[in-house]
């Protein structure tokens, strides 16, 4: 009977901790979180400067590429060369980027996608081509089967008109003669908004045949051919630079919001730390006063 009440009165002397054990781990837990919030508001304070420098240059690069959009959009329209309203045929295809870090831009872009996609008749025929790794990603949890083309390394470096001219070719290229391709994209409002557009391109089965263009000469099935791909390669880099630059001022708004919550939280753990601190210096004067008190 001895032997147990040895190992217990043991086993209670192992646990016992010093008085002030606790306050100390929480003092340098307090402190660890504080240099790791301090550390990061410094991350998304430089983030936010290097975004400031890229949303200026895709601005005014943004500013350079409008009239091609606004061109290869007012031709369809002004030769009436319109997309079918209730096409056999689709390709729909989400220009974004790989990168993160911005805000909702990815996931507004895929949930509109989604929401259009479920408004389709259950027989609908088409396909999804992702420009960008974050769409690709988010699309392919509930469509995987859908998605036959994505290109990546895009958001990188600034967008051009040959990066498009590939995309396009590639998806000429790719066996599916769609009667449309949709591109969703995000287009740039302004330094806080943005919004999820839609450009139409149609097929040369869609043109062919349309009155309004025998007032041109020599159009025929190559040349239709030609205008197809110059149109799609004009509003693919069109959509390429919008939503450059609206994912741009979108990741220059989130680390700014970002600092800003870093900057509260280490107020708020800088008065924790503190607090604690002098709690801390507190109780020791109070055990010395008391042990010379004791002494006396």
């Amino acid at each position: 009977m001895v032997v147990p009440a040895m190992l217990s009165s043991t086993r209670v002397v192992g646990l016992q901790m010093p008085n002030n054990a606790r306050t100390m781990a929480t003092l340098k837990q307090i402190s660890m979180r504080l240099k790791s919030v301090s550390n990061i508001q410094k991350i998304t304070q430089s983030m936010k400067m290097v975004s400031s420098a890229k949303f200026k240059r895709a601005e005014d690069a943004l500013k350079r590429a409008r009239p091609i959009g606004a061109a290869a959009q007012a031709l369809n329209s002004k030769g009436g060369i319109t997309a079918d309203e209730a096409p056999a045929k689709r390709t729909i295809v989400a220009v974004s980027s790989d990168r993160g870090l911005c805000g909702g831009i990815h996931s507004g872009l895929s949930k509109s996608i989604r929401a259009a996609i479920s408004e389709f008749p259950d027989t609908a025929d088409y396909q999804i081509t992702t420009v960008g790794d974050k769409p690709r990603g988010i699309l392919m949890r509930t469509l995987r089967d859908k998605i036959t083309l994505s290109a990546n390394e895009v958001g990188r470096l600034p967008p051009t008109f040959g990066d498009a001219s590939f995309f396009a070719q590639e998806l000429l290229a790719s066996g599916y003669d769609a009667d449309t391709v949709d591109i969703y994209y995000n287009q740039f409002k302004s330094a806080v908004s943005y919004a999820v557009s839609t450009a139409q391109v149609p097929s040369v089965s869609s043109m062919e045949g349309k009155p309004e263009l025998d007032v041109y000469d020599d159009v025929d099935s190559e040349t239709l051919r030609s205008y197809q791909e110059f149109s799609l390669a004009s509003n693919l880099f069109y959509a390429l630079v919008e939503a450059q630059a609206a994912e741009q001022s979108s990741r220059m708004t989130a680390m700014e919001n970002a600092s800003k919550n870093a900057g509260e939280m280490i107020e708020k753990l800088q008065l924790t730390f503190n607090r604690t601190r002098q709690a801390v210096i507190t109780r020791e004067l109070i055990e010395i006063i008391s042990g010379a008190a004791a002494l006396d």
